[in-house]
């Protein structure tokens, strides 16, 4: 995994990519942190996109808005409907794959987590990306706001009181759009049910309204139908040869 810098319109963002082993042009994911930022949870989600076969690109959104909490602040804030700072710090992200030598342009796709779900889902409707991976995040209320999105794949918790109905929003918009997806809400889980985090205020977070926490089960089954949604919209290996 590399620790590269990339030039954003808030600054130099620090980020990191992971890379599969074998040669080639590969397809790329953009994986955007949830809001604890870029931690080792997110560098070992960008790890396992790798050994998928993608180039897997994760953002610290963070590292050019200060201190926490205050970054949290002014990345949420900058949010706005889709349009904004973070969203021109992910095009230049963006822009930095379809650059990089091994990566094909042409096959890109975004995956965001908690606050970074609802992002990369305001970012797959504005941005050329060939699919989305949105896992327990704000989703738009009106269908209409998701107009030109791609293909999406989305999972949420059914114990999460604060997001847990955005699965079954998610899945209204894109069938009433005729946007394929794939969107499931796992009734034994919480939010965050893909992030192992440990500690007091992880034990806190689970008594809480959205219920906090790891669950294997439905965190492997999203890994498994990522692997499946990616790989029919994205490919996972290399470009075939021109005829």
């Amino acid at each position: 995994m590399e620790n590269v810098g990339i030039r954003g319109a808030s600054g130099l963002l620090d980020a990191v990519v992971a890379t599969p082993r074998e040669a080639g042009l590969r397809p790329a994911v953009i994986l955007i942190h949830e809001i604890l930022g870029l931690n080792e949870d997110m560098r070992a989600k960008a790890q396992r996109f790798a050994d998928m076969g993608y180039v897997a690109l994760a953002p610290d959104l963070y590292s050019t808005r200060g201190p926490m909490p205050l970054c949290v602040v002014r990345t949420v804030r900058g949010l706005g409907d889709g349009a904004g700072p973070v969203f021109d710090d992910l095009e230049a992200c963006r822009a930095w794959l379809a650059g990089r030598p091994g990566v094909d342009p042409g096959r890109i796709g975004v995956a965001g987590f908690c606050l970074g779900g609802g992002i990369a889902l305001l970012f797959a409707i504005r941005a050329p990306v060939g699919a989305a991976a949105v896992f327990y995040g704000s989703v738009p209320k009106d269908q209409r706001d998701m107009e030109g999105v791609c293909p999406v794949l989305g999972g949420f918790g059914g114990r999460d009181k604060v997001f847990g109905k955005g699965g079954e929003r998610l899945a209204g918009h894109l069938q009433g759009s005729g946007v394929p997806g794939d969107v499931v809400t796992y009734p034994a889980a919480g939010h965050s049910y893909m992030s192992d985090h440990r500690g007091v205020a992880a034990k806190l977070s689970s008594w809480g309204p959205m219920r906090v926490g790891y669950n294997q089960d439905a965190a492997e089954d999203s890994w498994r139908r990522i692997e499946a949604f990616f790989g029919e919209h994205l490919g996972t290996g290399p470009r075939p040869a021109a005829d």
